[in-house]
């Protein structure tokens, strides 16, 4: 780059320019961003196209092209502004990160997404020489202690890209048992069950006639202890996407020995998710459920999701023994009276309705949003989700809820 008063970003004859586009498409994908070699492509034409005169321009163009989600704007603008830099704001930016005598760096203000992707080496691409895939990277769970305690209570959506990923595979390991409840169905109980047993009086006729006639033991019935059905509603707007796919993989993990579970998302309109949780492996049901949503990262309209949930799957509820599980930030877009009237019947066909809500992070959180204020007061309690160490509380708290009878 030349540091006269028209940036030079590189000549696209010599390859410059190309590479760095490329190299910069690699640190896109660093960051989280789905981006692939037919986008950076196109960025490369644009930004022919456009040139190279008004940087502004040349963002635009390029963003247009290699920027599919409204989550990753942000992230490619601060990226776009470190790799295409002037070298004297580049100098400026060196000093102030430089430790000084009279005290310690700033620290960065960029998003830790931002700050991965640039922790890695830059390398402009030759044009002699063909682009080499990249390599996919499995992570060791293995780590030390340090570390393995800050991913424990660091926030989701705080995580950068490769974070995100060894956390995500952290989660599945998370066991989630559901309550169990005494069932109708009957079993001939051991001596630890006799307690609230029954006679079994054909068991008793059966034992008598193998004996002679003598009754030597009492067979009893009790019933068996069967988990409650879960329904859980996964809101998958775009204030909740960094939390939305995590929460999928750890509750089709750490709920697979359950019983009866339907699963739906929720944005602004409802998409069920029970065939993709029937799947056996995680991640092709991540697949699965990212074909059947169509409306991921959009709006949230909790009301009228419920409301279609009532119309057309009021059977999923079992005869009042359900455990609903609302994942939501409580952003809703519908309207208040709606919301209300779609909880209210929600909890008359369902044992709990709990939300789970990953804004209690913040300390001294209120739920002061219409949806959240309506959901806040027709839950039975509210919960947090956002770190993996709220995970792990989640099942002593289902428990605690249970016993308490609230």
């Amino acid at each position: 780059m030349a540091t006269t008063g028209v940036q030079q970003l590189g000549d696209v004859r010599s390859g410059k320019l190309a590479g760095n586009i490329a190299a910069f498409g690699r640190a896109l994908r660093r960051a989280g961003v789905r981006t692939d070699a037919m986008r950076i492509a196109l960025a490369a034409e644009a930004a022919t196209l456009v040139g190279v005169e008004d940087r502004l321009d040349l963002s635009a163009a390029m963003e247009a092209v290699m920027v599919s989600r409204e989550q990753d704007r942000m992230v490619f603008r601060e990226l776009f502004d470190a790799w295409f830099r002037d070298p004297e704001l580049a100098n400026k930016l060196l000093a102030q990160m430089l430790p000084s005598a009279e005290g310690k760096a700033e620290p960065s203000k960029r998003r830790p997404r931002v700050r991965e992707a640039l922790s890695a080496p830059r390398t402009l691409a030759k044009p002699v020489e063909p682009a080499k895939p990249d390599r996919e990277i499995e992570f060791d769970a293995a780590m030390t202690s340090s570390d393995r305690q800050r991913l424990q209570h660091a926030d989701f959506n705080a995580l950068g890209a490769a974070e995100y990923r060894l956390v995500e595979r952290l989660a599945r390991d998370i066991r989630l048992p559901i309550p169990e409840l005494p069932s109708r169905r009957l079993r001939v109980a051991g001596d630890a069950g006799r307690q609230h047993a029954r006679m079994h009086w054909p068991g008793v006729l059966h034992e008598a006639a193998r004996t002679g006639g003598e009754i030597m033991r009492l067979p009893r019935l009790a019933r068996r202890d069967q988990p409650l059905p879960l329904l859980v509603l996964v809101d998958v707007s775009g204030s909740m996407e960094r939390y939305a796919r995590l929460l999928l993989a750890f509750l089709h993990a750490s709920t697979r020995r359950a019983g009866r579970r339907d699963v739906f998302a929720f944005g602004t309109r409802l998409t069920d998710l029970t065939p993709a949780f029937r799947l056996a492996d995680t991640d092709a049901m991540l697949g699965a459920a990212s074909l059947a949503i169509d409306d991921f990262a959009g709006g949230t309209r909790l009301g009228a999701s419920l409301a279609e949930l009532r119309r057309a799957h009021a059977r999923r509820l079992t005869g009042r023994r359900t455990l609903v599980l609302v994942i939501s930030d409580g952003l809703d877009t519908g309207e208040p009276s709606l919301l209300e009237q779609e909880l209210l019947w929600l909890k008359r066909h369902s044992r709990r309705l709990l939300w789970l809500n990953p804004l209690l992070r913040f300390e001294g959180y209120a739920p002061l949003a219409r949806g959240a204020a309506v959901l806040h007061r027709q839950a039975d309690a509210m919960l947090a989700v956002h770190n993996l160490s709220a995970l792990e509380q989640l099942a002593a708290s289902l428990a605690a809820l249970m016993r308490s009878g609230r």
